[in-house]
């Protein structure tokens, strides 16, 4: 059998063929896939599998869990906080699993922290994760 050709690829894989998600990168794994799947969707009409569903809700999980803190610069500083981070309505029905007009409507009521860009709406994300476990304010 021949080597890998990358080291850190061969250590994401595990034998079974599944594959390891950094935590540092979950989130931008989910934007990704959640872009693609957006626009095959759109594309063909079809419908994200349930099993699809929950690989995109492991990686919303995967986001919100705390993590070590990452490497400051200097001695005694921390790291910057993020930024907050806006879903369209679309990306925020993958993550809810209902329909796109719903998450529109949870916006445009003010269920949930929410902004206009010219025609799209942006949902907070923090908003969005404490309306599904019932503790939005």
């Amino acid at each position: 059998m021949a080597a890998p050709a990358d080291p850190e690829a061969a250590r994401l894989l595990a034998p079974d063929g599944s594959v390891t998600i950094p935590p540092g990168v979950a989130g931008e794994v989910l934007r990704a896939l959640v872009r693609d799947l957006t626009a095959r969707v759109r594309a063909d009409g079809g419908e994200v599998s349930p099993t699809v569903r929950h690989v995109l809700r492991a990686l919303h999980e995967a986001t919100q869990r705390p993590t070590a803190a990452a490497p400051s610069s200097a001695h005694g500083t921390t790291a910057a906080a993020p930024a907050t981070v806006e879903l369209t309505a679309h990306e925020a029905a993958v993550l809810m699993g209902c329909s796109t007009e719903y998450a529109r409507r949870l916006a445009r009521t003010g269920r949930v922290l929410a902004r206009r860009a010219g025609p799209a709406w942006l949902i907070n994300r923090q908003a969005l994760d404490a309306y599904r476990r019932g503790t939005a304010a």
